[in-house]
């Protein structure tokens, strides 16, 4: 036994003599290696996978708070000042369509990217919506009763996992935000091996540090209370364990880029996010999410000084994720590499007294550019004051349904949850027609 436990060590790179003896605690409790790695519980099978298993990924910039669509991609130039906003508007590439002129990037590709205007719900609440934009499930009062469904990333890592084996499937930068209310960017029911490795911190400091592949402080079976709890700490170290290698820390390290092409995104927390997000598709990472946060900056929920907050904010977000879209493109990358930008809601058609925007769930807008998504076009239209849906009323649904279906998930598909009993990925929802 001791042989085979040695022939095992040798094969999984960075196992050090402690935990190699935590690793026969585990084996005295019937958890040998082969199970270790196959899943837990005996019986136990991964959840079901997609039959498709395109080479493609998906980098999802997660704008937390709720963007205004009225100062970004739904202007309304000929509106009251109340509701047009402080901004002017600029012409783009793609005729017809304008942006903020704070987004002079954006209007040098949009030829390239797909806008949703009116995905619309009725959740104003940010826990409430963002589980719902998160996970494709309403629910109210989330932030007291926790997340209930799986996230996308945490769904793309359970039935496509990585496109490169050594590599993890599911990544948050910087983190996930778990301790954060609101964010719901968890496993829950897939296992905590789904849930996303949290990449270090920000990339942007000078401090950054790779995310630590090895067995995390604390795991020892003498001190956990049950079975259970062993047998998730111990799916979440397996996860880890699968990635000690080379490919997965060279993936992570940003000095191997050329000074010029950190300058090129931006030295900024947007900027190097979206460069460490390139290098880990590709690389092999499946689902990367940029939690779009820092504390100079803050989230989209801009209630107060919207004009003070944007002029700050887009600027960065702009060169990020142009940068990102047209490094992707050369790279030959962007046509198996969705990028994604959205939020939880939009925000109120006036200006307040308190020069901000109020949250308004009826309608919000998403950038969709690459991974076999048609370009140059907008979808759906909202009434002059950007407030709700004209014509092609599209919801949360329909938009997670589109992201699976670029990654070769079928939304219709199910898992199970913790009583095994068979779950749709998404509430409701279609593939949006025109994206395909």
């Amino acid at each position: 036994m001791l042989e085979l436990r040695r022939r095992h060590v040798r094969l999984l790179p960075g196992l050090d003599r402690r935990e190699f003896l935590q690793f026969g605690a585990f084996a005295s409790l019937g958890l040998g290696l082969p199970r270790l790695l196959s899943g837990g519980e005996a019986g136990q099978s991964e959840p079901g996978r997609s039959a498709d298993r395109r080479d493609t990924s998906v980098i999802l910039f997660w704008m937390a708070g709720g963007p205004s669509q009225l100062d970004t991609y739904d202007m309304k130039p000929d509106a009251p000042p109340e509701v047009r906003g402080p901004f002017g508007n600029i012409d783009t590439n793609l005729p017809g369509f304008q942006v903020c002129d704070l987004l002079p990037r954006h209007a040098q590709i949009a030829n390239q990217t797909a806008i949703l205007r009116t995905i619309s719900h009725t959740y104003g609440v940010h826990d409430d919506a963002q589980h719902l934009v998160q996970t494709g499930y309403p629910l109210l009062n989330a932030r007291q009763r926790g997340q209930q469904h799986p996230a996308e990333g945490a769904v793309t890592s359970a039935l496509r996992g990585p496109n490169r084996p050594g590599l993890p499937a599911y990544v948050c930068i910087p983190e996930d935000y778990a301790t954060h209310a609101g964010f719901y960017q968890q496993a829950v029911y897939l296992g905590s091996r789904h849930n996303a490795l949290n990449a270090g911190g920000d990339p942007s400091l000078g401090n950054y540090k790779l995310p630590e592949f090895r067995l995390r402080d604390g795991l020892d079976v003498t001190r956990v209370a049950g079975r259970k709890e062993l047998l998730s700490q111990i799916d979440q170290w397996k996860r880890d364990l699968l990635v000690t290698g080379g490919a997965a820390r060279e993936a992570f390290d940003l000095d191997r880029e050329p000074p010029a092409v950190r300058e090129r995104y931006g030295r900024h927390f947007y900027g190097q996010s979206a460069l460490l997000a390139r290098r880990l598709v590709e690389a092999g990472v499946t689902f990367v999410t940029i939690n779009l946060y820092e504390r100079d900056i803050d989230w989209w929920d801009d209630h107060y000084t919207i004009e003070k907050n944007l002029r700050k904010r887009l600027p960065t977000y702009d060169q990020a994720l142009c940068t990102l879209i047209q490094d992707l493109s050369e790279r030959g990358l962007l046509d198996r590499t969705l990028v994604a930008a959205y939020g939880d809601f939009g925000r109120a058609p006036q200006i307040d007294s308190y020069a901000g925007r109020g949250h308004w769930p009826w309608v919000m807008s998403a950038l969709l550019a690459g991974g076999g998504v048609r370009g140059g076009q907008i979808i759906g239209s909202t009434d002059a004051t950007g407030g709700q849906p004209r014509d092609r009323k599209l919801t949360p649904g329909d938009l997670l349904a589109s992201v699976y279906h670029v990654l070769g998930i079928d939304s219709h598909a199910t898992v199970p949850d913790r009583q095994n009993r068979p779950v749709p990925l998404v509430e409701s929802g279609e593939p949006i027609r025109e994206l395909f």
